[in-house]
């Protein structure tokens, strides 16, 4: 099994924070690899709020060939931040050129285009830059939005935290997500590592998803661009709370509907049963097979925990006003979250939803049995 981590502070936090409960945690991961997904920055970059920020690791002549084509395409640099390494990686983190973190400039042109178009064409940027890094092997490109920094390496997460120095007083974020890896492939690609990314939306999962290939097939057949490389079976959690929101124009209160959907007798005594039923229907293709245990944000940057009705994967959320955690472990909470009490950690059944908005004050729960807000 994998382990999460998520943390939402009123506060700019660094990220090493959610590598000390990865350490805490460190007997549920195998230590082959880190994922970190950072959002409402604090630091330098919380004053370039509306620049799209570049995430990824470049070789030197992959760097070469990155600014040839962001310079072609109109795009300047804002604000970067250096992440400088040692020359000999610790044992099992492979030695690289360089960690980029960019801040650019809107190209000319772009001024007036509509917010819709320009998450499209940022959304297809991204997408051209990940297909010229694996034709040469020189770039991987992990996110290219506003407001979001994506960190992923392979090897032991405190020694990649260490090697990459994550303590960096520039790198801080007032929402972390964080996985340790276990390896269940033979090749480790580090496309295929939590959390994941679309469009604002992200999330990260411990658990294996058996229906992946039918989901795939669905969302590949949307038309919509985002919704493919898939390296993981756990990416199309992230394309399901997408399609969710953006084409069905439904909520988080919605998601567990269409990822593990009532049986007919809870939908009979449910208060929106029709319409539940009828979401079950034209979604059926996109009903998981777990067990799963689902950390995710929203673009409004609250936090989620879903876990599906197996319930053989853990999951516990705590913190008080200001500051709380999401965690596949209490000891990953209690390694981090100030003035522990342990009574006020909850841990979500299967029915469950636990939500906690961008005003950090509660956690909220809501069930699958309540009454859905509906789509005008």
């Amino acid at each position: 099994m994998c382990r999460l981590f998520a943390l939402t502070s009123n506060e700019p936090r660094s990220p090493m924070l959610a590598i000390q409960a990865m350490d805490a945690m460190r007997e549920g991961h195998d230590g082959s690899g880190v994922g970190l997904f950072l959002t409402d920055l604090g630091g330098p970059f919380e004053y370039f709020k509306d620049a799209p920020i570049l995430s990824g690791i470049f070789t030197r002549s992959g760097l070469r060939r990155l600014d040839e084509y962001m310079m072609g395409i109109g795009f300047k640099t804002k604000y970067r931040l250096s992440l400088k390494v040692s020359k000999k990686p610790p044992p099992g983190i492979p030695k690289r050129d360089n960690y980029l973190v960019r801040a650019y400039d809107y190209p000319d042109d772009w001024e007036g285009m509509a917010q819709e178009e320009i998450e499209s064409q940022l959304t297809l940027i991204r997408l051209k830059l990940r297909e010229m890094g694996e034709e040469k092997e020189d770039m991987i490109v992990f996110s290219f939005w506003p407001d979001v920094i994506m960190l992923k390496e392979i090897g032991d997460p405190l020694a990649v935290a260490e090697h990459i120095h994550l303590d960096h007083e520039e790198l801080k974020a007032r929402v972390i997500m964080a996985q340790g890896r276990q390896n269940t492939n033979y090749a480790i690609n580090l496309y295929a590592c939590h959390p994941f990314f679309l469009q604002g939306m992200a999330s990260m999962t411990n658990g294996e998803n058996t229906a992946f290939i039918p989901i795939k097939e669905f969302l590949g057949s949307r038309g919509f661009s985002g919704y493919s490389g898939y390296q993981s079976d756990s990416e199309v959690f992230t394309h399901i709370l997408h399609y969710l929101f953006y084409s069905l124009g439904l909520g988080i209160e919605s998601y567990k509907h269409v990822i593990t959907p009532l049986q007919e007798a809870g939908l009979k005594k449910h208060p929106s049963g029709p319409f539940l039923r009828q979401l079950k229907q034209t979604c059926r293709r996109l009903i998981i097979d777990g067990p799963n245990c689902v950390i995710g944000c929203l673009p409004d940057k609250s936090l989620f925990m879903v876990q599906d009705q197996k319930k053989l994967r853990p999951g516990v959320v705590g913190g008080s006003k200001g500051i709380f955690g999401l965690s596949s472990e209490v000891c990953g909470l209690d390694a981090v979250l100030p003035k522990k009490d342990n009574s006020r950690y909850f841990q979500p059944m299967h029915l469950d939803t636990a939500i906690i908005g961008r005003d950090r004050q509660e956690v909220k729960i809501c069930s699958q049995m309540e009454r859905l807000p509906l789509p005008n």
